[in-house]
C-alpha cells in the first residue's frame, strides 16, 4: 500500500487555540465547548476522501448518511474516538494525522495512533509537540508577520504604520492607546473565532470592562491592542504549507457580528451593503497580498515547525478621510478552519447559485427545532445533484444536538 492509499485521520478539536495557551495535556473544554465539538465533528468529512476516517465522539445515524450520500458527497468511514485510540484502528497503516488544529491536548490523544503513521508524517515538524511551537499560534506571532509584510505593499492601500497593534500588559499601557486611537480591540493571544475580543468604545472605560482585560492578562501573560476601524468587509485568505514551501488556496469572505465573533461564511456571494469600489478592491486584494505573505511566512519560523493548512485574516476598512485600506495580517490560523471548509462547501453549489454557510448555537433551542423552522421555510430544490436553493443541514439532526452547521442559498 503506497502512502497515499493510507488514511488521513481527522478530528474536530476547535478549541485547539485555548489548549496551546493552556500549554498542558491535560486541559479540558467547559460542558458546552465539548458539546459543539461533539455535535459539529462530522465536519472534517468535507475534507476527507472516501478511504480517510473522521475521528468523532459520536457516530452519525444512518438516515443522515443516507442525505448526505444523495446529495452526492462520498463519504469517509467515521469510527467513535474511544474505540480508535483504545484498539489503535487495530494495527492498520495510516498515513497522517490531520487534527482541525495541533495543541499538546491533541499530541497526547491522538499518541496512540502515531506509531502507524508513514515514514514521511513521522518526519514531518507536527509529528511532536515543541516547546517554541506555543508562541506560532500566538496573535503575537501574527503581528510580527504583519510588521515583516508591511514595507513590500504600497503605504496607500495598508495599515498605516502609525495605527500597528501593540502588545500590552497593564492597565497604563492601554491608557495610552486609547489617548492615541480613541477607541480600541484588545484580544487575548490565544483564542479562536472572534472569542477573547474585548472592544473599547467608550471612555471612561467601566470597571467591569477593566477587569475582563486584566483577566486576559493574568491568563495568557499579554494582550494585543489595536485601534478598532472603521471594517468594511473581513476576508481571509487561505493557504497550505508544506517542506517549507507555502501555496494559496483562495479567499473567503466572512461575517461577524458587532463583537467580532465569527458568524459564517459567504459561499459564492457578498454583503448586501457593499459598493461597487470596495468590492472591486476586495477583488485585487489577493493578488496585491500573496506574493509578499508567502516571502514573510516561508522566511519565519512558521515554515520550519508546522505542516498543514492555515488562514490569514485581513480586514478591510476606511480610514479617517474616507480612503480604503487593508490590515493584511489580523492574526494568523494555524489550522484547519472554517474558511478553508467553505472553499470545499461551495462544490455542492449549482454553478449559478449562492449563499451563506453558517454555524448555528441558539441557548435553549435545539438544533433539530432549528432545522425542521428552516425547511418548512426555505425548501430544498436541486439542479444536477447541486444545490440550487434552500436551506441544507451539514451536520447531523438528532434531538439532542445543540449545535449545527448549514447552508442557506439564495
Amino acid at each position: 500500500m503506497t502512502t497515499q492509499q493510507r488514511p488521513n485521520i481527522y478530528f474536530f478539536n476547535p478549541t485547539c487555540e485555548y489548549a496551546v495557551a493552556n500549554g498542558t495535556t491535560s486541559w479540558q473544554p467547559n460542558r458546552l465547548l465539548q458539546k459543539m465539538e461533539e455535535d459539529l465533528g462530522m465536519l472534517p468529512l468535507f475534507f476527507a476522501k472516501p478511504h480517510d476516517i473522521v475521528l468523532v465522539k459520536k457516530l452519525p445515524t444512518e438516515k443522515f448518511l443516507q442525505k448526505l450520500k444523495m446529495q452526492g458527497i462520498s463519504l469517509p468511514r467515521f469510527v467513535l474516538l474511544e474505540e480508535a485510540l483504545k484498539y489503535k484502528l487495530n494495527g492498520e497503516k495510516l498515513n497522517r494525522l490531520m487534527p482541525w488544529g495541533w495543541s499538546p491536548v491533541a499530541h497526547k490523544l491522538l499518541e496512540p495512533l502515531k506509531s502507524s503513521c508513514s515514514v514521511p508524517f513521522q518526519h514531518s515538524p507536527v509529528f511532536k509537540w515543541q516547546p517554541g511551537d506555543r508562541e506560532l499560534y500566538s496573535k503575537k506571532f501574527g503581528l510580527q508577520i504583519l510588521r515583516k509584510t508591511l514595507p513590500q505593499l504600497p503605504p496607500e492601500k495598508i495599515l498605516p504604520p502609525s495605527m500597528l497593534p501593540e502588545v500590552v500588559s497593564n492597565k497604563r499601557e492601554m491608557e495610552t492607546l486609547i489617548d492615541r486611537w480613541g477607541k480600541l480591540m484588545v484580544k487575548a493571544p490565544w483564542s479562536s473565532s472572534g472569542r477573547g475580543l474585548q472592544p473599547i468604545t467608550k471612555t471612561p472605560v467601566v470597571p467591569k470592562v477593566w477587569e475582563k482585560l486584566k483577566g486576559i492578562v493574568n491568563d495568557q501573560g499579554y494582550a494585543v491592542a489595536e485601534p478598532l476601524l472603521d471594517k468594511v468587509m473581513d476576508m481571509s485568505l487561505q493557504f497550505e504549507l508544506k517542506q517549507g514551501k507555502v501555496a494559496f488556496l483562495g479567499k473567503r469572505i466572512f461575517l461577524t457580528d458587532k463583537k467580532g465573533q465569527y458568524q459564517g461564511n459567504f459561499l459564492k456571494s457578498k454583503p448586501a451593503d457593499v459598493s461597487p469600489e470596495e468590492l472591486q478592491f476586495a477583488r485585487e486584494l489577493p493578488h496585491l497580498l500573496k506574493e509578499p505573505l508567502v516571502k514573510t511566512i516561508e522566511s519565519s519560523p512558521l515554515a520550519k515547525n508546522y505542516e498543514g493548512f492555515f488562514g490569514v485574516d485581513t480586514l478591510l476598512f476606511r480610514d479617517i478621510s474616507g480612503q480604503l485600506r487593508v490590515n493584511p495580517c489580523l492574526e494568523i490560523n494555524v489550522r484547519q478552519n472554517m474558511g478553508l471548509l467553505s472553499l470545499q462547501l461551495e462544490k455542492l453549489l449549482a454553478p449559478k447559485s449562492s449563499g451563506l454557510f453558517k454555524t448555528f448555537y441558539q441557548k435553549g433551542k435545539p438544533f433539530a427545532t432549528f432545522v425542521r423552522e428552516m425547511q418548512a421555510n426555505h425548501p430544498l430544490k436541486l439542479k444536477d445533484g447541486k444545490i440550487e436553493s434552500g436551506f441544507f443541514a451539514l451536520t447531523e439532526t438528532n434531538d439532542d444536538a445543540l449545535f449545527g452547521a448549514y447552508i442557506l442559498t439564495d
